[in-house]
């Protein structure tokens, strides 16, 4: 069976942790027969700056067609609005209803965690919802300019975007066997919006009554996650929360450079980005972390069904972080091509070895 992926590496670093998540995608399809078909697609500032299109209708229905996408980073100080991140990124999570955010944030070693003195072994896997939420772009402002000015910004959370996210989170729960799945809202402010998560929460755990399950308030989850992560699991919430204790997980278990995230909606095109973005300032410099885009290849593998091999990478890249291999932004002093060749050569050599 083909499986076409898109590559899209967008801007910045982008362009240099894809070609390392290529150079394994392009060594696994060749030991592992894995029948993926990859293309190169010309999205970013460049393409935003040379033609004036960030994305058109049809290269969204031609995504559609796509098993899955892989993209780097979007982001350029020559567009300082973002107009084309915003069309490409957010485009593509609302127009293919990729309601999905999950974003895994594995300590590969204690000693990359600010925490290093006080935490083990860490797992915190967030569902954050992706399609609703402040990120809808819904609102509008009045007297725009004056000492009047009037601006808001609409939540939207409905019955659907909810219940989908919760039943998503507690299924990876169960069938993963993790112990506990914590929501996260602001039900003691949001009123409405908090009561609709709380409420289907509730409804949706009675049917994992072996899961503990608890609802913390985010501004006591962002200081819980400092104090004591270790104890939580799998973690559930909305877009905007979502988006928030996400980068302090990936911080707490080692800094944005090595995490992944996944956009899904089960049975579509599903699309993997590091959660870094494209850090112009040291763009071009090869000292870029391509860990985030190796690991998403993990997830992308873990999609396909081909779980085996998706740990098999994790592995290897706990391994060049045990050994060392690593860029300046974990202590190493090897450059983006080194470590997504030494990563690759593990996955593929040691296999060959065992074999």
């Amino acid at each position: 069976m083909i499986r076409r992926v898109a590559l899209i590496p967008g801007d910045g670093i982008g362009v240099e942790v894809v070609r390392e998540a290529r150079r394994l995608l392009e060594a696994l399809n060749a030991s592992e027969s894995l029948g993926l078909e990859l293309v190169d697609w010309d999205l970013g500032a460049e393409r935003y700056l040379r033609e004036g299109i960030t994305i058109t209708d049809e290269e969204f229905a031609a995504l559609a067609e796509y098993d899955a996408v892989l993209l780097g980073a979007l982001g350029d100080p020559r567009v300082p609005g973002n107009e084309h991140a915003k069309d490409i990124l957010l485009g593509m999570r609302f127009k293919l209803d990729l309601y999905v955010n999950f974003r895994p944030c594995v300590l590969l070693s204690p000693k990359l965690s600010p925490l290093r003195d006080l935490v083990g072994p860490l797992c915190l896997e967030i569902f954050r919802e992706n399609t609703e939420g402040a990120y809808t772009g819904m609102g509008g402002s009045f007297k725009t300019g004056t000492s009047d000015e009037v601006a808001i910004e609409e939540d939207v959370n409905t019955r659907k975007g909810v219940e989908r996210i919760i039943w998503a989170a507690f299924e990876f729960a169960g069938s993963r066997g993790r112990g506990r799945v914590t929501l996260v809202d602001k039900a003691n402010v949001q009123r409405h919006a908090g009561g609709l998560w709380r409420r289907v929460f509730a409804e949706v755990g009675a049917a994992y009554a072996d899961i503990e399950q608890d609802a913390m308030y985010v501004d006591a989850m962002v200081m819980d996650l400092v104090r004591r992560p270790e104890r939580y699991e799998v973690i559930v919430t909305s877009n905007l929360f979502g988006d928030i204790v996400s980068d302090l997980a990936a911080e707490v278990t080692g800094g944005l450079g090595l995490a992944p995230s996944a956009n899904i909606h089960p049975g579509r095109v599903a699309l993997f980005e590091p959660v870094h973005g494209s850090a112009p300032d040291i763009a071009g410099k090869g000292i870029a972390n391509p860990i985030g885009a190796i690991r998403c290849v993990s997830l992308m593998l873990d999609h396909f069904g081909r779980s085996d091999l998706g740990e098999r990478v994790e592995a290897a890249v706990a391994g060049s972080v045990e050994a060392g291999k690593t860029t300046p932004d974990l202590g190493g002093e090897y450059s983006t091509e080194d470590v997504g060749q030494w990563i690759t050569a593990r996955v593929v050599g040691v296999h060959a070895a065992s074999t």
